[in-house]
């Protein structure tokens, strides 16, 4: 069965936006365990605009479902904060200062000794690590050789082209994700995966472990329900 992770930073920019503490937090990430949900995700950024680092150690201390941060490793703050917290996964996003939303994977060849580097440093630590890549050949080649346990796909491409030709948006995910099965790697995904694509893309990705989400989960949630909305995409993962 492939997992949903549920990416709760848009609670986070709604608290923020006002003051306070409503929507809570932490609330937010028992509830989604509470729900169905397989995983929480938060990813925290350097200017703490939505998720901040109090946040993620608060949701530490009561998480009882799979537990991933992602972010920018680059960052010295972040990497502190996963090594204090010991989060089940890292997901390795580079972004560069400041970035609204994540747009592009890793270029593992240019970036494979600094890689090498970080992945070691969080797996000597017991986390097991992922990075985000591009659904291309010498991307998930070169992720192989850092050493990283698994990969996460950036869909928002699949998504974009998705209403003009599913088979097509989808061809060159279905060629990366095995290319990394072969490699030894495990397979998540996420960027722009919704109610209408998502159950297109799990039934036709093979070896997918994971999908995080949250954007488009918490737009549906204002309108089904937070509980209705997990629930709902669960089904379209793992549909009879």
């Amino acid at each position: 069965m492939t997992k949903l992770s549920v990416n709760i930073n848009k609670f986070a920019t709604i608290r923020n936006s006002r003051g306070g503490n409503n929507p809570d937090v932490v609330k937010a990430a028992i509830d989604a365990q509470a729900f169905g949900a397989d995983g929480v995700t938060v990813h925290p950024r350097p200017d703490e605009r939505h998720i901040r680092y109090s946040d993620v150690r608060a949701i530490r201390n009561i998480i009882t479902t799979e537990f991933n941060i992602e972010g920018n490793c680059r960052e010295q703050k972040f990497v502190d904060l996963v090594l204090e917290v010991l989060p089940d996964q890292v997901t390795l996003v580079p972004d560069a200062e400041g970035q609204l939303t994540s747009d592009h994977g890793w270029d593992t060849i240019r970036h494979r000794d600094y890689l090498i580097d970080i992945i070691r440093t969080f797996k000597k630590a017991g986390i097991r690590t992922s990075i985000f890549v591009d659904p291309l050949s010498e991307m998930v080649e070169g992720a192989a050789e850092t050493g990283t346990d698994r990969i996460e796909l950036y869909t928002e491409s699949y998504a974009r082209e998705y209403s003009q030709n599913r088979a097509q948006a989808i061809s060159p995910y279905i060629d990366a994700a095995k290319l990394a099965n072969q490699l030894g790697l495990g397979i998540n995904a996420g960027h722009d995966l919704d109610l209408q694509n998502l159950r297109y893309f799990a039934e036709n990705l093979p070896f997918l472990d994971e999908v995080s989400i949250g954007h488009a989960l918490i737009c549906d949630a204002l309108y089904l329900g937070y509980e209705n909305a997990i629930q709902l995409y669960k089904r379209q993962l793992n549909h009879p």
